[in-house]
Parts: structure tokens; sequence; C-alpha cells
């Protein structure tokens, strides 16, 4: 017997069913510009928000008492609840926004090398949103401090160590993109 889940997991945890249809998969070389960012603007100080998270379909099946995985893993990018403010916002506004969005495709390669070297029992569906729950709560957490450390974009020298550090760890997870 295959059994199939389809978690859609993200930066929120609220959405409409419409804005769940509407989502763009990080792709390596495609960088978001300001079109996709097609939400109504928050009243208050921020200029810009990126929505993002992790799409995480799998099936499974017991096969000889062992576990066979099967499994979908993408980040995505929500344009109708992603928004910026056209007149305040700039180049050096768009790339941290971008690195929200890597940050989003790193922790859908950390799920995706977790799942690789999990091991599963018959408690399967527990276990796996177990793994994502903590998954969810470092991808969060390294959001914050990212945010956190470089001002929301302002401090510049932050926002380049921290892109370069995206970007290595980007590549040290290569292999489960």
């Amino acid at each position: 017997m295959k059994i199939l889940f389809i978690i859609f997991l993200s930066f929120i945890s609220v959405f409409s069913t419409e804005s769940e249809k509407v989502r763009l998969n990080w792709e390596e070389g495609r960088k978001l510009s300001w079109n996709d960012f097609r939400g109504k603007p928050f009243v208050g100080d921020y200029i810009a928000s990126t929505n993002s998270g992790i799409s995480f379909k799998f099936s499974y099946k017991y096969v000889k008492g062992k576990v066979l995985l099967d499994y979908t893993i993408n980040s995505v990018f929500y344009p109708e609840l992603s928004w910026h403010k056209p007149n305040l916002v700039n180049d050096q506004v768009l790339n941290h926004e971008q690195a929200h969005f890597d940050i989003s495709e790193l922790y859908a390669r950390k799920l995706c090398r977790k799942l690789e070297h999990a091991r599963f029992t018959r408690n399967v569906e527990k276990e796996l949103e177990l793994l994502y729950k903590e998954t969810e709560r470092q991808r969060r957490e390294m959001q914050s401090t990212f945010d956190r450390e470089t001002k929301h974009a302002i401090d510049k020298q932050a926002e380049k160590k921290w892109e370069a550090y995206i970007r290595q760890q980007l590549k040290k997870y290569e292999r489960w993109k």
C-alpha cells in the first residue's frame, strides 16, 4: 500500500487558497525581480517582504519490513504574499530579499540531506514531521538572524558577509538540490 502526503510549508503559516496556487520554485541562475513581488505592501517601517518556504511532497511504502520513501522538496516563493514599496527600494534591498529566498533553498537542501540519511520505523509520518519541524525551526532562526545582523539590508558590510556565507552553504549542499 502506498501512502501519499503533501505538506506546504512556508515563512508564514496561513495562506488563502488562491495565494497557494501562485508560487515560483527556486531555480539556479534565476534571480527575483521587483516584478515578482505582487502583494500589497503592509503599513509600517519595512519596505519589502519576501514570503518563501519549503514545498514537501512524499510517499512511502513498506517492502520486506523496510520503509521506501519517495519525496520531492522545493524552495518556493509566493509572489502574491511578497511585496515592496516601489519608491523606497533599490538593488541592495532586492539582493537582501533574494538572500531570504536563498536561505529557504538552503534549508530545502538540508531537509533533503536529512531524509537521505534517515532511518524510519513504523512511525514514518511522525518521524518526517519531526525532521521537518526541526529544519523549519532552523530556517526561521537563520532568517531572523540574517535580518538582525544586516539590520534589514542597511548594514552593507554584514550583507556582503551573509551573501557570501549563503552562497558557500548552497555550494556545500549542492548535492541535495
